[in-house]
């Protein structure tokens, strides 16, 4: 596994590391399944968060014996002191360890005020000075949240969605990062799984030294994939470049990242995987989205409150409710059209 130095941290990690927010969706026996097998296949950064249900806990039963071959980042979306350490009381219990290399903070609308004693960000640096993390980082979706934080000089890393779909204006923060020497974490590498082709976004982000994703990773063929990509990794060709330019061109405008940072829904809406359905059933196999239980899912849309909960939370500011009532007319049709194919 070819390593990077991941900014001021001075940590060696892999070019290709293990998103584990998908590990919360497999019971624990293949959740360690795919962790051994990506550390014995080179990969020596997981990153969880504390909201991710039991994924710290799958990472702790799974590794807690190569704790000092690993390093782990996790996550808190706490808005005080306390709330913060018992966050990180529960993170540092369910992942079997003494401490964690590097705390986030998990997509703050505001970045908090380093002045403020109270702010959280007091609280991160305490836990540091109590040796509870080693290093400070951030996430965040919102462009201009990342680059004040990288300019910032608070941050050790920080985390922001990079894809081969990135407009130029997004990749301006990997230069922010390179001059500020702050690590850079590549979330959401295959644009929340509308990248198809996983070999696009890999030799994409490859050309960029000081970005690290974090692959999502549920299945064995996934990340068999990735541990395959990174023995033989593609060159950024002309046939490369033009899979990239037609997604691009597919892909372009508003469209739901799948981030999930909208619900809960009041209504049961699966709004991450319904206000995509449309690019969903053109771009992976559509048939697993004509059961009786997606049609009920979908159909939850004409019970929408208009709450605007997910408007008003999302990091992109989609119009979310008009946007899932197109996928719903969208859906309809397209149901109509192959469910008996």
């Amino acid at each position: 596994m070819e390593k990077t130095r991941l900014g001021r941290t001075n940590l060696m990690v892999g070019r290709s590391s293990f998103g584990a927010l998908p590990i919360q969706r497999v019971d624990f026996d293949e959740a360690k399944l795919l962790l051994r097998k990506a550390y014995d296949n080179g990969v020596n950064f997981f990153d969880t968060a504390r909201g991710y249900s039991d994924s710290e806990e799958k990472i702790g039963n799974a590794l807690h014996d190569v704790r000092q071959d690993i390093y782990i980042a996790t996550k808190s979306m706490a808005k005080d002191s306390q709330r913060f350490f018992k966050d990180l009381e529960t993170s540092l219990l369910n992942l079997k360890t003494d401490y964690i290399d590097i705390i986030q903070l998990h997509n703050p609308e505001i970045l908090p005020d380093p002045e403020d004693p109270d702010s959280i960000y007091n609280a991160m640096l305490k836990a540091k000075e109590m040796e509870m993390v080693r290093f400070i980082g951030i996430t965040n979706h919102k462009l201009s949240n990342a680059i004040s934080a990288a300019e910032s000089g608070l941050y050790d890393t920080v985390q922001f969605p990079l894809s081969s779909l990135s407009s130029n204006k997004e990749l301006k923060i990997i230069e922010v990062c390179r001059e500020n020497d702050v690590g850079l974490i590549a979330m959401k590498a295959l644009s929340g799984g509308l990248i198809t082709n996983a070999s696009t976004s890999f030799t994409f982000l490859r050309q960029f030294g000081n970005v690290v994703p974090i692959w999502g990773i549920q299945r064995e063929c996934e990340l068999d994939e990735f541990l395959e990509l990174e023995k033989n990794p593609p060159a950024l060709d002309e046939n490369m470049i033009e899979i990239i330019r037609r997604d691009k061109e597919e892909l372009s405008g508003a469209f739901c990242r799948g981030c999930g940072y909208c619900l809960p829904c009041p209504a049961q809406i699966p709004i991450p995987m319904a206000a995509r359905m449309s690019l969903l059933l053109r771009r992976a196999p559509y048939s697993s989205f004509l059961t009786d239980e997606w049609r009920d899912n979908m159909n939850r849309i004409q019970e929408c409150t208009d709450c605007h909960h997910c408007k008003d939370h999302c990091p992109y500011g989609l119009d979310t409710p008009s946007l899932l009532k197109t996928m719903l007319d969208d859906y309809q049709k397209f149901y109509e059209e192959h469910r008996d194919k």
